[in-house]
């Protein structure tokens, strides 16, 4: 079972719209609000012209009830929406695998430069 931080990148799916944010639904039961004031550096009219009810979007986590099971969410700077055919596809594990093998990729391209030398 995946433990939510904050920091964290998640896939949600809009649960509900009203005129100050966006209501989601996260994995193990959590819930969250993206207040108006976390959906975009400009000033936001209209929630509802930045998520449909239904549909899966990302956010980053800002804050953590975890006894409420309840996130503050912001997808303010960044690509929420998510692709119906994306280049990449996330798996299960995230990006985790590429974050473990960046190390050994830095340390083969220096040896590369080295050798270029």
């Amino acid at each position: 079972m995946e433990e939510f931080k904050v920091g964290s990148i998640v896939s949600c799916i809009v649960t509900g719209i009203k005129n100050y944010g966006i209501f989601v639904k996260l994995d193990n039961d959590y819930r969250g609000l993206i207040h108006i004031s976390k959906i975009s550096e400009k000033f936001v009219k209209n929630v509802e012209d930045y998520a449909n009810v239904g549909e899966t979007i990302y956010a980053e986590i800002e804050s953590i009830d975890h006894e409420n099971k309840q996130c503050v969410l912001s997808v303010k700077n960044m690509n929420y929406r998510i692709d119906e055919n994306p280049l990449i596809h996330e798996t299960i594990s995230g990006f985790s695998s590429l974050k473990k093998k960046l190390p050994e990729w830095i340390e083969e391209k220096k040896e590369e430069y080295k050798d270029a030398k």
